[in-house]
């Protein structure tokens, strides 16, 4: 087998649905498998795998055992050569793996592929290709001054080395993940990714970033910002440093201080809602107030930026690929205020989050 997508699931259902949608249209083509784990939902989201994705391996732990731990199940029944670490909260174009794939095999000492990442609203999420945080870089990182956190030297769409890349997409071959340990389950969440980086380029590995490939993330369907939050995060962080750094004493009263003061800031931040007074339905042959988008050709039009930020676009996965989906959003103008979010094939509901700094949003339709 080619491939195996491992998709840990806690409490999204809705995300689930959209991402195993877009999974599965990925696939086609290929000799593939995916593998659900889901740690302990409260929501329905394990009986919508079984009704609606009967194709997909679900596995259903007993308890909340975390991200790395999670995975690790997940991995360990997996039956690819290559495997993918993929969050719920993504959605994937038709051509995804395929060209990523590809790409791997032609490259001789692949550790981790990465891509890039786009929030809901198609900003680029810098977190797409990161430097290994060391002590100077996170502390820098923690007051305010980012640039070497991020690969900043990399274009965005180009393709390089990138030492750390974030665990909602990472692209391995099974067996290299086997070699380094796979996930630290030290880490509950937050940092495994970063730790998993790390020992693969530690072994000698090329962790490459490849812009050309675009996925949607959410980002933060999986977590309250809380103090339960602010002491995983930063906790996760004095692990990293404690694992593989000496003690810095600056760094561990920068960490002392996030998780005392995390959920103070977090507070203070004002989550984006947005109250659309009008929708607007995107779709192959709609020939409403913007002209017509098809599978073939997709393009963005420039009255976009006319419209008011109480404007909603629903991009209607019915009529438009995924991968149509993902380049509009790639290509809105940055100074559109207007929202978008997804309505999925053949369900009732549209989806979305408006920043990646807040959590989401479900809209169910009538059936009528």
């Amino acid at each position: 087998m080619k491939l195996s997508v491992i998709i840990l699931n806690y409490n999204v259902r809705y995300f689930l649905e959209l991402c195993l949608k877009s999974v599965e249209a990925s696939l086609v083509n290929i000799d593939a498998e995916i593998i659900v784990i889901d740690n302990l939902s409260s929501d329905d989201s394990c009986v919508m795998v079984k009704t609606m994705f009967p194709k997909v391996k679900l596995i259903e732990n007993k308890e909340n055992y975390g991200f790395s731990k999670g995975n690790n199940i997940g991995v360990a029944q997996a039956k690819g050569n290559y495997i993918c670490v993929l969050n719920p909260d993504t959605v994937v174009a038709e051509d995804t793996f395929e060209s990523l794939l590809q790409f791997a095999n032609q490259r001789s000492n692949l550790g981790i592929l990465g891509c890039r990442l786009i929030d809901g609203q198609g900003h680029f999420l810098p977190e797409s290709k990161r430097n290994v945080p060391r002590p100077m870089t996170a502390i820098k990182k923690m007051l305010g001054f980012s640039k070497s956190y991020y690969v900043s030297g990399l274009d965005e769409k180009s393709i390089g080395k990138s030492s750390v890349f974030v665990g909602a997409f990472m692209i391995m071959k099974r067996d290299i993940y086997n070699q380094v340990g796979g996930f630290d389950e030290d880490y509950f969440m937050y940092g495994e990714d970063i730790d998993l980086s790390y020992k693969v380029e530690q072994a000698g590995y090329d962790n490459i970033y490849n812009g050309q490939a675009t996925i949607i993330h959410y980002k933060g369907e999986s977590t309250l910002k809380d103090q339960t939050y602010a002491n995983r995060f930063y906790g996760a962080m004095q692990i990293f440093y404690d694992k593989h750094f000496k003690s810095n004493i600056v760094f561990d009263t920068l960490v002392w201080f996030g998780i005392k003061l995390g959920p103070i800031v977090l507070k203070s931040s004002k989550a984006i809602q947005s109250n659309p007074k009008q929708y607007t339905l995107i779709a192959s042959g709609h020939n409403g107030s913007i002209e017509s988008i098809t599978k073939q050709e997709v393009k963005w039009y420039s009255q976009l930026e006319s419209y008011e930020d109480d404007t909603e676009f629903i991009l209607d996965n019915n009529h438009l690929s995924f991968k149509s989906i993902i380049e509009i959003l790639s290509n809105t103008p940055k100074n559109c205020t207007a929202t978008f979010k997804i309505l999925p094939k053949n369900s009732n509901f549209i989806i979305g989050s408006n920043s990646s700094k807040s959590r989401g949003a479900v809209i169910q339709l009538n059936n009528n």
